[in-house]
């Protein structure tokens, strides 16, 4: 270790963006229930949010509080550090929470027309087979419990490459972000760097940057969402500024709808 003072700062930072990431669900769920609405929200968004943390949850709990696969980790990363910190064990575990009840306003408050896609379930589909197949291989000895572990960091990670591109599509569509709130994107934009400045100065301390790497998930989660959140911050302020109360605005929608004949 070069410092304690640093790691005491990857602790510190750590922590700062588990506030930032962890409060940023709450945005969204204020705006549902003062709006009793979530017309704007991407139902494809919402599951694939619930699917990745599912998947995230289980990855980090694993290996964080199952010794035999922190011995696992550690035999392929000797005198390494664990990727995983108890903050990110506890993000996951809220996430999971929190994301449910988002699912619930999508049954009980107005959504409109709004449905999951058809290539979302199927997408949804091959997950739950992949998952079945690698448990099979784990079970049988072909594959240890580290690698099956590693395999859900993988799906949360091409899940939330994914998970975005249906929300950005619908407020283009829309041309609009009402309903999808810019106060879930900025503090999910700051979680984003703070994560990657943590792992970078954790690696530096402990002269091991394989732990960047042995925490894949983690680090592309990190850069993932700094992109898409650059682009909901660019559809905010700058493509849609303004717009919020135009022909697309939730009011015109629900207007369309209930004009629709039954």
């Amino acid at each position: 270790m070069h410092s304690a003072v640093i790691d005491d700062i990857a602790s510190v930072i750590g922590w700062i963006y588990f506030a930032a990431w962890t409060l940023s669900f709450y945005p969204q769920v204020f705006s549902n229930w003062k709006r009793k609405s979530v017309v704007g929200l991407s139902f494809d968004f919402v599951l694939f949010n619930m699917i990745g943390f599912i998947a995230y949850c289980c990855f980090n709990v694993g290996l964080y509080w199952i010794p035999s696969v922190k011995a696992e980790y550690f035999k392929e990363h000797k005198d390494g550090v664990s990727p995983v910190q108890i903050n990110d064990v506890f993000f996951a575990i809220h996430a999971v929470a929190i994301t449910l009840v988002v699912i619930i306003q999508c049954f009980i408050y107005e959504r409109g027309a709004q449905k999951i896609s058809v290539w979302s379930k199927v997408l949804v589909g091959f997950i739950f087979l992949y998952v079945i197949i690698t448990l099979i291989l784990t079970l049988s000895g072909e594959m240890i419990w580290l690698d099956f572990l590693y395999n859900f960091s993988y799906i949360k990670l091409v899940v939330t490459c994914l998970k975005y591109t249906p929300q950005a599509y619908l407020n283009f569509k829309r041309k609009s972000t009402l309903g999808w709130s810019i106060g879930n994107v900025l503090l999910d934009f700051i979680g984003g760097w703070l994560s990657i400045i943590q792992m970078f100065l954790l690696a530096y301390n402990g002269d091991d940057w394989d732990s960047i790497f042995g925490n894949v998930t983690k680090f592309g989660l990190g850069l993932v969402t700094i992109v898409f959140d650059s682009i909901f911050i660019f559809q905010h302020y700058v493509l849609y500024r303004g717009d919020h109360s135009g022909k697309y605005s939730y009011s015109f929608v629900l207007s369309q709808q209930h004009s629709k004949p039954s």
